[in-house]
C-alpha cells in the first residue's frame, strides 16, 4: 500500500467518525405530543437510520475520487503527481460520500417520524 492511500484511508475514517450521529436533528412540532412517546419513537427511528451504511458511501466515494484524482494527476504530471492527486481525490471523495450517507440517514429518521404521525418541520 502506498503512503498516500494509507493517509487517505485514515482521513476518511476520521471524517466519517466526525459526521455527527445526530446532526440534522429533526425539528418536530411538539404541540399536543406526548414527550415520552416522542422520545421512544425517535429512538426507534434512529435505529432505522443506523441501517444506512455511511462507511460504504465513504468507501465508494473514496475509490471514485482516487480514480479521478489519479487520472487527472497522470494527465497533468508524472507518476508522483498522479499518486498525490489520487490521495487528495480519495479524501475528498470519501468526505463527500460520508456526507451523503449522513443526509440519507437523517432523511430516514424524518420519514419514519412522519409515518408515525409527527409534523416534521425540516
Amino acid at each position: 500500500m502506498t503512503r498516500a492511500f494509507i493517509i487517505s484511508a485514515l482521513a476518511i475514517t476520521l471524517l466519517a467518525g466526525c459526521a455527527g450521529r445526530h446532526r440534522g436533528e429533526p425539528i418536530v412540532d411538539m404541540r399536543g405530543v406526548d414527550p415520552v412517546r416522542y422520545q421512544n419513537d425517535l429512538a426507534d427511528c434512529r435505529q432505522y437510520g443506523e441501517q444506512v451504511g455511511i462507511g460504504a458511501d465513504a468507501a465508494t466515494g473514496a475509490v471514485a475520487g482516487a480514480v479521478l484524482g489519479g487520472a487527472v494527476g497522470a494527465v497533468a504530471g508524472n507518476s508522483d503527481t498522479a499518486k498525490r492527486s489520487a490521495g487528495v481525490g480519495a479524501v475528498l471523495g470519501g468526505a463527500r460520500g460520508a456526507a451523503g450517507g449522513v443526509q440519507e440517514r437523517n432523511q430516514v429518521v424524518r420519514n419514519c417520524l412522519r409515518n408515525r404521525g409527527y409534523a416534521v418541520l425540516n
